[in-house]
């Protein structure tokens, strides 16, 4: 698989925290003068949320959703030094290497309200949630941001549940496949009956070549060692990009998973 990996970034100054998330994301500054909203690595929820973010975003940008820019951000064990919470200190010293960054969108804002929202936008906001099973987008925490008029979606860290189950080896892509999402609460759960009449054409773009090059952007550092069968030993980072894609490939080959119109 021709690797296409997220650019890479050093961070050169740590901001400020964000305290509305459970894994205290921070605001920071890199090297190519960019702002960024940094996924710490060593956070309490690991590296399989960073996966999620990567994955879910570039499967956002193929369906025409806008979601900001991701790059790799490389944390130096200097910057903690000069941290005076010890929170924030601990983390950054558990986070050395290679983090997420999510492009800063100045001025942005929080939805936190009904929005007026094109059914065919909202739709596909439903049906990316429905395909990774993102557990996150309800009125209570909607994950959406509104800049320069347009919707953006954001944190998709509760996605793609299956992969917290590979405590003892790579589980059934199938049993994911066959598992349906609740639309309930869902901030967009009165488009559920556009994004069925909308679904071959989401679907179009997406295929198991996209997802190949999807999973490629991930780094290696974050697709955590995952124990195997006794003759493979543990799959590594090429194996697990490809059960990723297994997986799903397996998704996209079934509908149990898009929710029917609300009645």
């Amino acid at each position: 698989m021709t690797a296409s990996p997220l650019p890479a970034v050093t961070v050169t100054r740590y901001v400020t925290p964000l305290r509305e998330g459970g894994s205290l994301p921070g605001v920071v500054e890199g090297d190519d003068l960019g702002t960024y909203v940094c996924k710490f690595r060593g956070a309490g929820q690991g590296a399989k949320v960073l996966v999620a973010e990567v994955v879910v975003s570039g499967l956002a940008t193929r369906l025409g959703l806008r979601t900001p820019r991701l790059v790799e951000l490389d944390l130096d064990p200097e910057l903690a030094r000069y941290e005076a919470d010890e929170e924030v200190q601990d983390l950054l010293n558990a986070s050395v290497g290679a983090n997420l960054g999510i492009d800063f969108l100045p001025g942005s804002f929080g939805v936190d309200g009904q929005i007026s929202v094109a059914d065919d936008e909202g739709a596909r906001v439903l049906w990316l949630d429905a395909f990774t099973a993102n557990v996150d987008r309800s009125w209570r925490n909607p994950n959406l941001l509104l800049w320069h008029g347009d919707l953006w979606v954001i944190d998709h860290g509760a996605s793609l549940y299956f992969h917290h189950g590979w405590r003892s080896g790579v589980t059934d892509p199938a049993k994911f496949a066959d598992q349906p999402w609740d639309v309930s609460g869902h901030v967009f759960e009165t488009c559920a009956g556009r994004a069925r009449e909308l679904d071959g054409e989401i679907a179009a773009g997406l295929d198991r070549a996209a997802f190949e090059e999807i999973l490629a952007a991930v780094p290696d550092v974050w697709l955590e060692p995952v124990p195997g069968a006794a003759e493979s030993g543990d799959l590594g980072p090429d194996a697990l990009r490809s059960a990723y894609v297994d997986f799903l490939v397996a998704r996209l080959g079934t509908r149990q998973w898009l929710p029917e119109a609300p009645s």
